[in-house]
């Protein structure tokens, strides 16, 4: 993963929660996780799964992925190749999940505030800084074994890899 995630913004209020993130219609009838990301945000945001693009970058208010704990919420977001989600706060299990699954959740209220709707930001996850057209701002830097599960393309690729270093 780039240290240096660049993307167009897509900015969503409070308390979206994971049966708009991934329509819960979909849940039992949806199992390929690389056709889950045309269903993303279906009832909030129409045109959100066909004009995202990869790196784009979700902006959201307090208790983003609040609800259930299916992790297709999430997955549908990773599996389309969105860069992060900025939040001012997250539910615990979808920051869980999102950790999981390499899609980095930052929490960071001031810049959710300053950062407008469609404007290009960059997020540099090795200085936690994210930078828009209103200035700079800092989030906590993520831990190198935070990095480690990014780079390896979430928990169970990392786990895979670890497991194959102490055997061989």
């Amino acid at each position: 993963m780039n240290n240096i995630i660049k993307g167009r913004v897509w900015k969503y209020g409070d308390n979206v929660n994971t049966d708009v993130i991934f329509p819960g219609k979909y849940t039992y009838t949806v199992s390929d996780p690389k056709e889950m990301p045309q269903y993303a945000l279906e009832d909030l945001d129409p045109k959100f799964a066909n004009e995202m693009q990869p790196g784009d970058i979700i902006i959201g208010g307090t208790n983003w992925g609040c609800g259930s704990s299916r992790e297709q919420a999430v997955v549908c977001l990773s599996q389309a190749n969105l860069g992060a989600i900025v939040a001012k706060s997250f539910a615990r299990i979808y920051y869980r999940n999102c950790l999981n699954n390499a899609l980095p959740a930052l929490p960071c209220p001031k810049a959710v505030d300053a950062i407008q709707n469609g404007e290009t930001i960059e997020v540099d996850l090795a200085a936690g800084e994210i930078r828009c057209a209103a200035g700079t701002f800092n989030f906590p830097p993520l831990p190198d074994a935070v990095m480690d599960i990014f780079e390896a393309g979430g928990l169970i690729e990392y786990t895979r890899a670890k497991l194959e270093k102490e055997r061989v």
